[in-house]
């Protein structure tokens, strides 16, 4: 996909808004801008409806009940909405332990921050091997009848390990602890019309599925909504869960975004990119620079992302460099500006010199063949360009026969 004389590869940073979905939105910007929550005219009751079907169309996503499903800005607002939101309710309970992985996205770990800091839990990262996967046994011996909340995001955002939801969901489950999980990047990456059977609580973001910016949802098993204490109070809208005037454009953009990825055409989709990424990998190898994919191969990462370390080269120089010819970055976009090496390329066993050297590049269903090869020329070009400079120079014999993952 290119955006002017700019190749996009920065998909897991935020998609392109759909098309399709755009013209779903743009009636509720014009003469349909009535009041969802204004029940004695018409106006209202054609926006009611329209929240009504973009729910209904979450909620077929990921294999939910429509009144599990509440709309947020986004999943930050939704991750701090699920841990705040229990721990609040739970503070001073024989439930006082909050487990969260040490992949989790940077709005995870602060909210659980503020957990311990204000309601004093305790809260205990979960190791990842190399590959950022959950490690099972550790998780196991970390779980007890004094645990709360176990959170775990589907796909992660840097490295796009795929988890094991499903046995995640078992252990925590068998100790009675309410399974959280940030799906924000899974749409694209896997099937997840029954994700909702193997979790309490989920997090969606819409840009992150080719849906507009500054909506999300939160998924909340029937069963566990009143253990939720809500972040914002008000109208008593949407089960009293989170108030406030629903954004009837957004909430359909939503709506529309999941529909695109139900069905076959979506797993099609995924299957290309994966593919893609496939080839954009191997071509990268293939240059005469010493380069290493961070994370899993094959079916377990996101069939779009490639994190890959130049080691002994600066991945901001390289991002620079490449400007404003192809987009990608060095990790979450949350956290750029940020001077300190990648908490999630820590955790995986990375030192600060591995971590500043990885770029993720993250495709997405709109880059084409031709993009990757375009992409692959740039990058030889501009790995050409630094390893001339003398602090490349002086260790590119260091590492160029030494370095494996």
């Amino acid at each position: 996909m290119k955006i002017d004389k700019t190749i996009y590869l920065d998909h897991q940073a935020t998609t392109p808004l759909d098309q399709h979905v755009l013209a779903k939105m743009a009636p509720y910007y014009g003469d349909l801008f009535g009041n969802p929550h204004s029940s004695d005219h018409s106006l209202g009751w054609e926006s009611a409806r329209a929240i009504e079907e973009a729910t209904a169309q979450v909620a077929q996503l990921i294999g939910a009940d429509p009144d599990e499903i509440i709309f947020t800005s986004g999943a930050t607002e939704s991750n701090n909405m699920a841990l705040l939101g229990l721990g609040r309710r739970a503070a001073g309970g024989s439930r006082h332990r909050v487990l969260v992985s040490a992949i989790e996205h940077k709005c995870v770990l602060a909210s659980a921050r503020v957990l311990q800091e204000q309601h004093e839990f305790t809260i205990e990262r979960i190791p990842v091997d190399r590959q950022g996967r959950v490690e099972l046994s550790a998780l196991d011996n970390m779980l007890n009848e004094d645990v709360l909340a176990v959170s775990v995001m589907a796909v992660n955002n840097e490295i796009g390990t795929i988890q094991d939801i499903e046995k995640i969901s078992d252990y925590a489950h068998r100790y009675g602890a309410i399974f959280h999980c940030d799906a924000a990047q899974a749409p694209l990456a896997m099937p997840i019309d029954a994700i909702a059977t193997q979790v309490d609580i989920l997090s969606l973001s819409g840009h992150k599925m080719y849906g507009p910016k500054g909506i999300g949802i939160i998924f909340i098993a029937r069963d566990q909504q009143d253990q939720i204490e809500p972040l914002i109070y008000g109208g008593g809208q949407q089960n009293g869960l989170r108030c406030g005037t629903l954004p009837v454009p957004l909430c359909v953009g939503m709506g529309a975004a999941a529909e695109l990825l139900i069905g076959e055409d979506a797993g099609e989709k995924r299957e290309d990119l994966h593919h893609r990424r496939d080839v954009f990998v191997r071509r990268l190898r293939e240059m005469d620079w010493p380069i290493s994919l961070i994370g899993p191969e094959g079916e377990a990462r996101h069939p779009g992302n490639a994190n890959i370390c130049f080691l002994g080269l600066s991945a901001h120089e390289i991002l620079g460099t490449l400007q404003p010819r192809l987009a990608a970055s060095t990790g979450s976009a949350c956290t750029s500006g940020l001077p300190e090496p990648s908490h999630v390329l820590r955790a995986i066993g990375l030192d600060s010199d591995d971590a500043e050297a990885c770029v993720r590049f993250s495709l997405g269903f709109g880059t084409t063949d031709e993009d990757v090869e375009r992409s692959i020329g740039l990058i030889e070009e501009v790995l050409a360009k630094l390893s001339k400079t003398e602090l490349a120079c002086s260790t590119w014999s260091d590492f160029s026969d030494s370095f494996r993952y």
